[in-house]
């Protein structure tokens, strides 16, 4: 099994997060971790997401990766900060080569079959389907799965824990993106730590 589809197995929901404020950082993943979700997206839309990859990196069990990464320099600043894995939102070949070289795991964003296209001529297999709901949603993915036998995906954009389920039962996809984990600038451990259960129960 590729190191990223080991990734994308660990939980049924990778919850993508905004953070803006690095006191919420350890709380979060502490609170995720605690529901069963080990795999976290830390999106670069935030000055300070780089140190909250750092401070995550700290919380035992956590898999902390960087999300929102679009070019080679964002992808070499999440490495070094220690990001485990990458997310994109969309293919370009320079950082689909980026990240081949670096070696890190990753899961480029796609819409459409050329993007699919691109990335299997990079050696690329896994991707996220984004924006997942306005893309067509699950009619839409099945049919580019359709001619690409193989590919795993991970949808991601406008799915809530309601309609989980129904993405997952597609036997392409592996794992979904979920921001409704966390609401922006949220920190009551409890209240994340139920959510993180109950996506966790999706399985």
């Amino acid at each position: 099994m590729n190191s990223i589809e080991r990734i994308m197995r660990t939980a049924p929901v990778i919850p993508v997060l905004v953070i803006d404020d690095l006191d919420h950082a350890i709380p979060v993943a502490e609170a995720l971790v605690a529901g069963g979700l080990r795999v976290l997206e830390v999106t670069l839309r935030t000055d300070c997401a780089l140190d909250v990859i750092r401070a995550m990196k700290s919380v035992e069990g956590a898999i902390i990766g960087a999300g929102t990464v679009t070019n080679p320099q964002q992808l070499h600043d999440a490495v070094e900060a220690g990001s485990e894995f990458i997310v994109s939102p969309g293919l370009t070949t320079e950082l689909g080569q980026a990240a081949i070289q670096s070696e890190v795991p990753f899961l480029p964003g796609i819409a459409n079959a050329g993007d699919i296209m691109r990335g299997l001529d990079l050696g690329l297999s896994h991707f996220k389907f984004f924006p997942a709901e306005t893309s067509g949603g699950l009619p839409a993915l099945k049919a580019l799965a359709g001619p690409f036998g193989g590919v795993k995906f991970c949808p991601t954009g406008g799915i809530k824990q309601e309609t989980a389920g129904t993405w997952l039962a597609f036997d392409p996809v592996l794992c979904v993106g979920g921001s409704w984990l966390v609401e922006k600038g949220e920190t009551d451990q409890d209240a994340i730590s139920e959510r993180a259960k109950a996506a966790t129960s999706l399985v």
